[in-house]
C-alpha cells in the first residue's frame, strides 16, 4: 500500500485473456488494465491475478496483486508441464457431479487431490437427484467407503431452490465458493437456484455419455444474497497434477498409512512379504480399485514433481565462490 498510496484494493470478478473485471463492492465491476508483466508469455500464472484475488487499483489498471490465503489450481491440459489457477482466497470448494453418467468416483479423488492442498475445504454436491433411475443412496455409500467421513457429501436437486439451499451454511456473509465440475454436472443450474433468477446460461447433455457443453466460457465471481460470493467456473475434462499435491491430504492419508507400514520401504505391493497393503486387500479393508487409484496419481504427482523441480533449479542463478588462494605461476595453493 505504501508504494501506491492513491490505490484502492478491489476484487477480480472476472479474468479474461486481455485483461480483468474487478469490484470494490457488489455489483460495481469495472474493466481495468492488468500490470504489463502478466501479459508476457513467460510469467508464470501464480504471479498473475485469478478470479477471487484481491489487487490494489489506480487510474484504471492493476498495480499489485495482494497476498492470498488460498488457491485452487491445476496442471494445465496437454503434454507440457505448466499451472493453470482457478480461484484464489476461498473458503470452499463445491465438487458438483451428476447422478447420471457423469458420476464417477475416481474423478472425484482427482478433485479432491487437487483442492485439498490449497486451503479450502471440499464439499461433494450430487446433483440430478431429480432424474428417473438416480441412486443417491448407492452414490453416497460409493462415496462412503472411499473418502470416508472427512468430506461433506450432499444430494440436490440442483433446479429447486429449497433443495439448494443445503449448500447455505457454506455461503455466510464474507464467504466465498467455487463450483468445479465436468460440463453438464449442473454448477451453472445450482448457481441460477442459488441466486433465485435466471442468470447463469444452462444446456442440455448428451444422452450417450451425460456430458455437455461449455455454457460457461470464463471464471467469474458473482455475490450471493446470503452475503457469500460463488465463483462458476467453465467444465474442466482433464485434471492433471502440478506436482504440489500431497496424496495424505488429498483423501488417501489412509492408503499412506498402509504404504508406511510394508516391511521394505520399497515394497512395490505386489506379493512381497510383510506388504500391508496386499494383506489389507485381501482381507477386505482396502479396495483393489481404489488403490490402483492412487498409485496412478502417486506416479502423476511424482512426474510433475521432477518437472516441476528441474524447472525451479535451472531458474536458479549459479553458485558463486571464492576462488582458491593461488601461487605465483596461477596454480591454485592448498591451504
Amino acid at each position: 500500500m505504501a508504494a501506491h498510496p492513491q490505490a484502492r484494493p478491489a476484487r477480480v470478478v472476472e479474468q479474461h485473456r486481455t485483461g480483468y473485471v474487478v469490484a470494490e463492492g457488489p455489483g460495481d465491476g469495472v474493466a481495468v488494465e492488468s500490470l504489463p508483466q502478466w501479459q508476457r508469455p513467460k510469467c508464470p500464472p501464480s504471479e498473475r491475478a485469478a478470479v477471487g484475488d484481491w489487487v490494489l487499483v489506480d487510474d484504471g489498471r492493476i498495480v499489485a496483486l495482494l497476498a492470498r490465503r488460498s488457491v485452487i489450481k491445476r496442471g494445465i491440459a496437454g503434454e507440457h508441464y505448466g499451472q493453470q489457477l482457478i480461484a484464489a482466497n476461498i473458503d470452499t470448494v463445491f465438487v458438483v457431479c451428476g447422478l447420471d453418467g457423469d458420476f464417477n468416483p475416481r474423478r472425484i479423488e482427482r478433485y479432491l487431490l487437487l483442492v485439498q492442498g490449497g486451503g479450502a475445504q471440499p464439499v461433494v454436491v450430487l446433483t440430478k437427484a431429480d432424474q428417473p433411475g438416480a441412486d443417491a443412496d448407492g452414490a453416497r455409500a460409493a462415496l462412503h467407503a472411499r473418502l470416508g467421513d472427512g468430506v461433506p457429501v450432499l444430494t440436490v436437486n440442483a433446479r429447486d431452490p429449497a433443495d439448494a439451499a443445503a449448500l447455505d451454511p457454506w455461503l455466510g456473509p464474507g464467504r466465498t465458493a467455487v463450483l468445479v465440475g465436468s460440463s453438464g454436472a449442473g454448477k451453472s443450474t445450482l448457481t441460477n437456484a442459488l441466486l433465485g433468477t435466471e442468470r447463469m446460461k444452462t444446456g442440455e447433455v448428451r444422452e450417450r455419455d451425460a456430458r455437455g457443453r461449455h455454457t460457461t466460457t470464463h471464471r467469474a465471481l458473482i455475490p450471493l444474497p446470503s452475503g457469500g460470493c460463488l465463483i462458476d467456473t467453465p467444465g474442466m475434462r482433464e485434471l492433471k497434477p502440478t506436482g504440489e499435491e500431497d496424496l495424505a491430504e488429498g483423501g488417501f492419508a489412509d492408503v499412506e498409512a498402509l504404504v508406511a507400514g510394508c516391511r521394505f520401504s520399497d515394497c512395490r505391493h505386489e506379493g512381497e512379504p510383510g506388504c500391508a497393503v496386499r494383506a489389507a486387500i485381501e482381507a477386505g479393508a482396502l479396495d483393489a480399485g481404489r488403490f490402483a487409484h492412487y498409485a496412478k496419481l502417486r506416479d502423476e504427482v511424482a512426474g510433475a514433481a521432477g518437472v516441476l523441480a528441474s524447472r525451479q533449479a535451472a531458474k536458479k542463478p549459479p553458485a558463486t565462490g571464492k576462488r582458491p588462494a593461488s601461487r605465483p605461476g596461477g596454480r591454485p595453493g592448498r591451504r
